[in-house]
């Protein structure tokens, strides 16, 4: 469902922005029709606004992307530190859950760290922290924050089967960051 109207070919995920200047880190799986079949990119903004979003780069076996947007003077996200992070610590996944239920956001835990973790669309195991808080298709991309509003995830995948709940995984910001920070150079 895309403004409204069904689509067949439409993906939604969520990412957010790290700088002022329009570079947004998301998830790879997010982007990947796009960047394997050439299509665009819409990216909208909390405040309504939406811009056309070239790919800068990706990083497949790692599920990192970088997009970026023509605009200047954005709100960047504030980036902490991931190794610092505690199982039981209190965190919130902000998304577009379902493609449909834009900027919203669940409170969790951190229930365990470095779990190396492979799903169906990434070609290598990557590590990443499990969190409690509730995460579902269209969260993809999203920032997973601390208590002092510093992004220290990038929500990633969860664990679905029947009898499953709140199990969720995110690639811990000081990965992600190395990653997007060589696709930006490089």
């Amino acid at each position: 469902n895309l403004f409204g109207m069904t689509s067949s070919s439409a993906v939604t995920g969520t990412g957010f922005i790290v700088s002022e200047n329009g570079y947004i880190v998301t998830n790879y799986h997010v982007v990947e029709y796009a960047y394997s079949g050439g299509q665009g990119l819409t990216v909208m903004l909390h405040d309504g606004s939406s811009y056309a979003a070239e790919i800068v780069g990706v990083e497949e076996s790692n599920d990192i992307a970088v997009l970026k947007i023509d605009a200047a003077n954005l709100a960047a996200a504030t980036i902490g530190d991931s190794d610092s992070l505690t199982v039981g610590d209190t965190v919130y996944a902000v998304g577009n859950p379902l493609g449909e239920l834009e900027f919203s956001m669940t409170t969790g835990h951190v229930s365990a760290l470095d779990r190396v973790i492979k799903t169906d669309e990434s070609s290598d195991s990557i590590n990443m922290f499990q969190l409690d808080a509730a995460v579902n298709s269209g969260n993809s991309g999203g920032p997973v924050y601390n208590t002092r509003g510093e992004v220290i995830g990038v929500v990633t995948a969860k664990y679905s089967d029947t009898g499953v709940e709140g199990i969720g995984f995110a690639i811990p910001i000081n990965d992600a960051v190395s990653i997007a920070q060589d696709l930006i150079d490089k």
